[in-house]
């Protein structure tokens, strides 16, 4: 028979455990508000402000009021002004832009036959629309093409005195690195970094818990072990694991899907490297902080939560507010995207992507060192 009171009692003694359990305590009112505010200020589907390249080969007055134009859109932010369309592809290829713009040298003739065409002469006259300029585009993120499309558009410059008008054609796009625009092609080496960060994360946040739990700590006590030797120790067998797994989404994204692999395998190999590094290093200081496992798949969650809202794995990088990229770029996953979406789907080369290497690998040395510091050889 099920007496009511032996029933509160055990729920009177669970919750004085959660109210001694400070971290489960936090992770209860914590996660909800962590929620709510990434969602609410951090998460904008309405892309804005791409970094943006300008080669004006006309320079020209109203070849500068096109670019003004283009700039006042809030869509494109400009970054980089170079003097030819290739130093443009250079940037694209390195990420240190996502649209580059392109005004012809013979943009003053483009806009008098534009004028000549809406005055045609008699019947027969009138000359097919051109585009008056180029938008090249990185299109392997089709939320970025979708706003640059909508530039397309855009009126061109008037003479004094007339006024613009609207047209089909005032930039020709121009998409790269996915021309078909398929979402495929951008989330799959996406699915390398937050496989990684769910796997390697989890396994070392419960290394030393483990140990602790079973009574293996003991045996390390006993060891001449130095507490950096013994977090290396732990990380080595999942480097290889971490390696396993990009091989394979990769290459399942390959046959099934159909994702390109621009970059040389020793880049992309390269880079995971330094990603799982400091991946596990991240789930090492867990590990010293979490009592119990339960606790290490507490922190484990809360921190992949950030990582995959804020890195532009789900949502535009550039669509977020500020103050939510700058969190963003502390965040592991953030680099790496750049860096396998930069060798996977650009053909960029290690150098290209040093400016996110560079990060990952401070991140880890950093929460390495931060590991040995608080693990203790003892029991308590």
């Amino acid at each position: 028979m099920i007496h009511p009171a032996r029933i509160l009692a055990i729920a009177r003694k669970e919750v004085r455990q959660l109210r001694r359990d400070r971290l489960t305590f936090g992770m209860v009112v914590g996660i909800p508000i962590l929620q709510l505010l990434l969602f609410g200020y951090a998460i904008n589907q309405d892309v804005r402000q791409l970094a943006t390249g300008v080669a004006d080969l006309a320079q020209t007055e109203r070849s500068r009021q096109l670019v003004a134009a283009a700039e006042a859109s809030q869509v494109l932010d400009i970054v980089e002004r170079v003097q030819t369309v290739q130093q443009l592809e250079d940037l694209l290829r390195q990420g240190r832009i996502v649209v580059g713009l392109v005004v012809p040298g013979d943009f003053e003739r483009r806009l008098e036959r534009e004028r000549q065409r809406k005055s045609p002469r008699g019947p027969g006259d009138e000359q097919p629309v051109e585009a008056l300029a180029q938008i090249l585009v990185d299109a392997s993120d089709p939320a970025s093409y979708s706003a640059a499309a909508g530039l397309r558009s855009l009126p061109p410059p008037a003479r004094s005195g007339t006024s613009a008008t609207p047209r089909a054609a005032t930039f020709e796009l121009r998409p790269y690195f996915n021309p078909e625009r398929r979402t495929a092609v951008q989330i799959v080496p996406g699915l390398v970094g937050v496989i990684l960060t769910m796997t390697m994360v989890l396994f070392t946040s419960v290394a030393i818990v483990r140990e602790r739990e079973r009574g293996n700590l003991e045996l390390l006590i006993t060891t001449p072990l130095s507490p950096i030797e013994l977090m290396v120790g732990k990380i080595l067998p999942y480097i290889l694991i971490g390696c396993v797994q990009m091989v394979l989404v990769l290459g399942v994204g390959r046959l099934l899907f159909d994702v390109p692999l621009r970059g040389l395998p020793q880049d992309v190999l390269a880079g995971s490297l330094v990603f799982i590094f400091a991946s596990l290093a991240l789930g090492l200081v867990i590990s010293t902080i979490a009592q119990t496992q339960f606790q290490a798949f507490q922190l484990t969650f809360f921190t992949f939560l950030p990582q995959i809202l804020l890195s532009g794995f789900m949502f535009p990088f550039d669509a977020m507010p500020e103050p939510a990229q700058w969190i963003a770029e502390i965040l592991p996953l953030t680099h790496f995207l750049r860096v396998i979406r930069g060798i996977v789907l650009r053909g960029a080369s290690i150098p290209d992507v040093s400016r996110d290497l560079w990060p990952l690998l401070l991140f880890g040395l950093i929460a390495m060192s931060f590991a040995a510091l608080r693990f203790r050889k003892r029991l308590d």
